[in-house]
């Protein structure tokens, strides 16, 4: 068992709760209550964790972990841990000293309703008491916090129940419990959250503790609830099991484990339902949604969710492009992204076909043909950042200082893979696009033809078999970027229409397979390059400058899956080799890193340690969606 590995329980409106299997918090991300003021947008930390601790006759046992500067762990409740499960919610078993057996579980009901804390002795005898202190902030989550003299510490109580507000401007807490209640303020100072440290940024944090919750376990399991807004007015009588009734049920309601984490990244936000990209840093950014949405929801089932967001999407078109991301606040669009709008032609394709084979009524057809069409239109037109159709058919895109494709990574003015010019993944897509928007108008045919051949033309590299990276390259006629990179999948496999077939196409996925595939996804660049960085490991502009440079990405699984299937066939021979070969490995790293989840990232050298976000809305996305195409794979039993 990984003691670091991670849980995360989302409310459906941006908020989450989220630590590690040990109960250590090693990012400032990890908390109880983190909410969204602005669903899903400003986010703020109000319950960041808790101090527990058991006293039975033979003495106190702590249930809790902390880390504090210089590097001390103390108190050490991890060492009583015997057992955790993190379905259908985080629950643990505690063994203590005297033989005292503990269970806990902390589960998020979805709606912003709360967090649910429960603890139950299961083995033993005597007196039991738990002791829980509240360590609370009130921060943006991004930031870190400090003692100061500004914080109210004074609660509204009500027997048991505790209104907190520890700072003007910010949503009061909520705390509902079984148990006893004492104000009792003070500080915890000088956390160390390790994972931070190891990722070069600010890492300690000081939090307000304002008095302690008290239970008698030998009576009756202990609940504790915290959620936003006043907490007085809630009975905790039958709080626990009556709330983990209600949440069972409906998780149980879904169709299986990977569906039900999708739901993690579906979110109700102000403007409207949305796909968070991921957990923890992420909002909604547009090339991540139009790619995830496709596994997430199209693969479960869910059509009625994707149609909503993708015609909200819709009204964002400007000048042909949609926005790459929504800002923290959610006040400003950032459309910086040659590809966002394309993907949501290729998704807005398999949501129609998605429709016609389970015969679900679209009801925004119209709009999004139009959007598709304005798509089209401004690409053809010309737009932002020098995009537009050029006279061999293709698409160019790019300027000094500007990242426009999913290779995005930037320190300060540095972009480290500019990719100007005519990126393959992006004429691939072009293509796509003019091909699904034959669905509304033949205008395009004649397009996508000219397009198709000079693609042909163009992008074979007869010195690797595969295809080139990039043609005109910085908008030079005839300049070629030869670099192994896995975009060049994306003209056999994960699209609906592949761009090369027969031999061509043997020879993309035969390339890819040999230099880019690792068990977690492609690598994004091949080994022998010069510029290869093994390790995606410390501080921002490190971490950056390797984003793309080797580092791993298993959200490519799935066009890998799909490209090697079509050229070897899609009999019930290739797909079981694909589910042993391709498959399994990610479906044991989902009882790892984010458990239950797929990370963003891992080192693109053995052992392919995983990194970046450990909840990536497109890296399960397409686990979900490649699953199906090779046939059903169950995830592994919970550790």
């Amino acid at each position: 068992m990984d003691l670091t590995a991670e849980w995360l329980e989302a409310d459906g409106l941006g908020g989450f709760a989220s630590g590690t299997i040990s109960g250590e918090r090693t990012r400032r991300y990890h908390a109880l209550l983190l909410t969204a003021t602005r669903p899903p947008a400003g986010r703020v930390v109000l319950v960041n964790g808790i101090e527990a601790w058991v006293e039975t006759e033979a003495g106190r046992y702590a249930l809790s972990t902390q880390r504090y500067l210089p590097d001390v762990t103390y108190p050490e409740g991890w060492r009583s841990i015997i057992a955790f499960a993190h379905r259908p919610w985080p629950s643990w078993q505690f063994r203590l000293p005297d033989s005292t057996v503990i269970e806990h579980e902390v589960f998020v009901r979805r709606g912003g309703e709360g967090t649910v804390l429960r603890w139950r002795r299961t083995a033993g005898s005597g007196a039991c008491c738990l002791s829980v202190r509240p360590l609370l902030s009130g921060r943006d989550y991004h930031a870190l916090h400090s003692e100061n003299d500004a914080i109210a510490f004074d609660g509204v109580v009500q027997g048991a129940n505790v209104t907190w507000r520890p700072y003007a401007g910010l949503p009061s807490i909520g705390a509902v419990s079984n148990g006893a209640y004492r104000a009792a303020p003070d500080w915890y100072r000088r956390f160390l959250y390790s994972a931070e440290r190891d990722r070069g940024l600010d890492c300690v944090e000081d939090l307000a503790s304002p008095g302690c919750f008290q239970f008698d376990m030998a009576r009756e399991e202990a609940v504790l609830m915290f959620r936003v807004g006043d907490g007085l007015a809630v009975s905790p009588a039958p709080l626990g099991a009556k709330l983990a009734a209600a949440e069972r049920h409906r998780r149980e309601a879904l169709p299986d484990e990977l569906a039900g984490a999708s739901n993690a990244f579906l979110v109700d936000g102000t403007q409207g339902r949305t796909l968070l990209a991921g957990f923890p840093w992420f909002t909604d950014w547009g090339r991540d949604t139009f790619i995830a949405l496709r596994g997430l929801l199209l693969a479960t089932g869910q059509l009625a969710a994707a149609e909503t967001i993708l015609a909200a999407w819709a009204g964002l078109v400007s000048d042909g492009m949609l926005p790459n991301r929504r800002s923290d606040t959610g006040d400003t669009l950032d459309y910086n992204s040659v590809d966002a709008a394309l993907w949501f032609v290729v998704a807005v394709d398999d949501l129609l076909r998605e429709a016609l084979d389970t015969g679900y009524a679209v009801r925004e057809g119209r709009r999004l043909a139009q959007a598709v069409a304005a798509i089209l239109d401004g690409y053809v037109g010309g737009t932002r950042y020098g995009i537009g159709l050029d006279k061999d058919g293709l698409l160019r895109a790019g300027e000094p200082g500007v990242q426009l494709t999913w290779m995005d990574a930037k320190v300060g003015d540095w972009v480290v893979t500019p990719r100007i010019g005519k990126p393959v993944e992006v004429e691939a897509l072009w293509i796509n696009a003019l091909r699904i928007a034959q669905r509304w108008s033949p205008r395009w045919a004649a397009a996508e033809h000219a397009a198709r051949t000079a693609f042909a033309a163009r992008f074979p590299n007869p010195a690797t078999g595969g295809l080139f990276d990039v043609v005109d390259a910085d908008h030079v006629p005839g300049k070629t970027d030869d670099r192994i990179r896995p975009n060049q999948i994306f003209a056999v496999g994960g699209l609906p229409y592949p761009v090369l077939d027969s031999a061509a196409a043997r020879g993309v996925v035969d390339l890819v397979e040999a230099k880019l595939l690792t068990p977690l996804g492609l690598r994004s660049l091949a080994r022998e390059d010069p510029d290869y960085v093994p390790r995606y490991r410390g501080g921002p502009q490190k971490r950056d400058a390797a984003y793309h440079q080797g580092t791993v990405w298993p959200w490519l699984i799935g066009p890998f899956v799909e490209a090697w299937l079509r050229v070897r066939g899609h009999s019930a021979a290739a797909k079981s080799e694909a589910r042993t070969r391709f498959l399994l490995p990610l479906l044991q790293h989902l009882e790892t890193a984010g458990l239950g989840h797929v990370s963003e990232v891992a080192d693109g050298d053995p052992p392919h340690t995983p990194g970046g976000c450990p909840f990536q809305a497109w890296s399960l996305g397409e686990l979900i969606r490649v699953r199906r195409l090779v046939g059903d794979t169950p995830p592994p039993a919970s550790a």
